[in-house]
């Protein structure tokens, strides 16, 4: 079993040496610019790494961009091989990101969030308050309301 800290060096390693290959080394027309890598994580034992990738553009472009990554496993993980110089080279799952897909709800959320947030002003925007203005008692509205008040006989 490898440190928590050999496991993340092995991770960033492999997400450096997979986008430079990606970027420079394989011709497949399906793995144009337009694919990142995002992430990478390791297992503990260091035999299986998930890298994870977004894709710019549609369902399309998402498609052939993870059947390409299928096909370029291999020649992904032998470079990734030369480069760490470990006894095993951890296999490789490619994973689509869903950070875009999460990032694009929050921003509808969002945008809903502000519209209510619209109506509510529009609705308030002629309305009084129910107590009046200033609704607490000031210390001199105290002081007035302990003098109008009977004192009561027989207290200390």
């Amino acid at each position: 079993m490898a440190d928590n800290a050999r496991a993340k060096r092995l991770a960033d390693l492999i997400r450096e040496v997979v986008a430079k290959k990606l970027q420079r080394g394989i011709k497949d027309p399906r793995l144009g610019t337009h694919i990142t890598i995002t992430d990478t994580r390791v297992t503990g034992d260091l035999r299986e790494a998930t890298v994870f990738y977004t894709v710019y553009g549609g369902d399309e472009e998402r498609a052939e961009a993870a059947a390409g990554l299928e096909s370029a496993k291999g020649i992904l993980r032998s470079a990734v091989g030369q480069a760490a110089g470990v006894k095993f080279t951890p296999t490789l799952a490619f994973v689509a990101d869903a950070l875009p897909e999460n990032a694009r709800t929050i921003e509808d959320l969002l945008d809903r969030a502000r519209q209510s947030d619209e109506q509510v002003r529009e609705a308030s925007a002629g309305a009084d308050f129910a107590g009046g203005a200033d609704p607490y008692r000031k210390p001199e509205d105290a002081d007035e309301d302990t003098a109008d008040a009977p004192e009561k006989d027989g207290e200390a």
